[in-house]
């Protein structure tokens, strides 16, 4: 591994912002594209490191991704409950894909979640395309909770985001 994994400082927020964008528009995990509603969410870093731990992959000085651990539950959990930890928005660069930064990101939150007081089991949301993230949970221990996959825009019946646990 020749990247660290550390949090994000404020002058790297923009950036992950943007790496984090253009991974689900160039992966097409956006139903809705450039309109779509959750980009800003990508996008707005501040906004997570602020109500959670923003973890970023870098090389030297260069950003290759970065994930959201979202301990104990929060405002930034979306399925979290009591003495559950949560991993979001894993994104990975595509020019920095291959090298280990993806799963090195989701070992980091595994760490912290062992260190979290209380917390039992890391969990995450996926999209059901997502094949290269899906293998890094799985090689790590995570198993599918298909009674917990959900909607996160209940008004289209098209959207289900499955569910991973690991549990500590």
């Amino acid at each position: 591994m020749d990247f660290a994994i550390r949090p994000a400082a404020p002058g790297e927020f923009d950036a992950l912002g943007e790496i984090t964008a253009r991974a689900y528009l160039d992966d097409g995990l956006l139903d809705f594209g450039e309109s779509d509603e959750y980009l800003g969410e990508l996008r707005d870093v501040a906004k997570r490191a602020a109500a959670a731990d923003v973890l970023v992959a870098v090389d030297g000085g260069r950003l290759l991704g970065g994930v959201t651990f979202v301990p104990s539950g929060g405002p930034m959990a979306d399925i979290a409950g009591s003495g559950e930890a949560e991993i979001r928005m894993l994104a990975v660069d595509r020019a920095a894909r291959g090298r280990g930064a993806g799963e090195a990101l989701v070992r980091a939150c595994v760490d912290r979640a062992r260190a979290t007081e209380g917390c039992v089991r890391i969990v995450l949301s996926t999209q059901s395309t997502m094949h290269g993230a899906h293998r890094i949970y799985e090689r790590l221990g995570f198993v599918r909770t298909p009674e917990r996959d959900w909607n996160p825009i209940p008004h289209l019946d098209d959207i289900t985001l499955l569910t991973y646990e690991l549990t500590l």
